[in-house]
């Protein structure tokens, strides 16, 4: 089965972004595939779990969970720079990639790597920097940096997991910025206290995984659609952008049936294809 195509892709995918980089007025944010995005505003660029490489599909190819792709690759990482800050929401490879990462972090000076505290030596190992490299973040900590601010949320997948210290090993992240509210959630499911940490944000673009929890998959699970919906419902979020689908064939979800949930609930959404833009314009 062919790939699904990206809308735009390696240079092209960065002409636009650099079209757009000096914008103020508003932000711009580009799908790079699963929960892995571009985030632009005031000349400045963040990248948010990128996952730009088959490392997976290699790594399961003769096992009994095959991650078979279903897009193709939107960008090769060695091609960013002016890059200010990357993060990583918890260790997955989906989330936090040597083959993706290792590039990005040659390639731009300066840059700052935020992660969950709890996961610094095992950050440090798998993109091969100084264990001190990484900025650390628990929840409701945060962190400035170039006018973006980072706000640890918990994330549950499948539990709210701490090392010996308290940490979180799964986190999810407010960012704001400009007058705008970012909530990406990494991985999550639903849990209780979720609502009551996000609703003070008044988050203006939700970004929330839609894959589902089905342990016959044998991962880690997250919201569902209607899951997704809902929480974006509950916490007043101006826009949900789903994510966490069409890249494996085995873990992933319809966004029509985000949409129908969405709909159902009058809650606002925008659907993204790998490599589309979307703005401030979105909610």
């Amino acid at each position: 089965m062919p790939l699904i195509p990206a809308i735009l892709k390696d240079e092209t995918l960065l002409e636009d972004a650099d079209k757009h980089l000096p914008d103020s007025k508003g932000f711009h944010l580009w799908w790079l595939g699963q929960s892995g995005y571009l985030l632009q505003w005031n000349g400045r660029r963040i990248l948010i779990d990128p996952y730009l490489s088959d490392s997976l599909t290699k790594k399961y190819a003769t096992t009994n969970k095959p991650h078979i792709r279903m897009s193709e690759r939107v960008v090769n990482p060695a091609l960013f720079t002016n890059i200010s800050i990357v993060s990583s929401s918890h260790n997955h490879t989906d989330h936090l990639d040597g083959e993706t990462l290792i590039p990005i972090l040659k390639n731009n000076p300066g840059i700052k790597f935020i992660i969950p505290e709890a996961n610094r030596a095992f950050v440090a190992d798998r993109v091969k920097c100084d264990i001190n490299f990484p900025v650390g973040l628990n929840d409701k900590e945060e962190i400035t940096i170039n006018d973006f601010t980072f706000y640890g949320i918990p994330a549950k997948h499948n539990e709210i997991e701490r090392d010996e210290s308290g940490n979180c090993k799964f986190m999810g992240f407010v960012i704001q910025f400009g007058g705008w509210s970012i909530y990406h959630s990494g991985d999550t499911l639903w849990f209780d206290e979720i609502v009551d940490l996000l609703k003070p944000f008044a988050v203006d673009v939700a970004i929330l995984p839609i894959n589902g929890n089905d342990p016959k998959r044998g991962v880690a699970g997250n919201l569902d659609v209607k899951e997704a919906a809902l929480l974006g419902k509950t916490i007043g979020a101006k826009t949900v952008i789903p994510c966490h689908y069409n890249m494996f064939e085995f873990n992933t979800a319809n966004p029509n049936d985000f949409a129908t949930e969405a709909k159902k609930i009058n809650q606002p959404y925008s659907i993204l294809q790998h490599g589309e833009r979307g703005d401030s314009s979105l909610h």
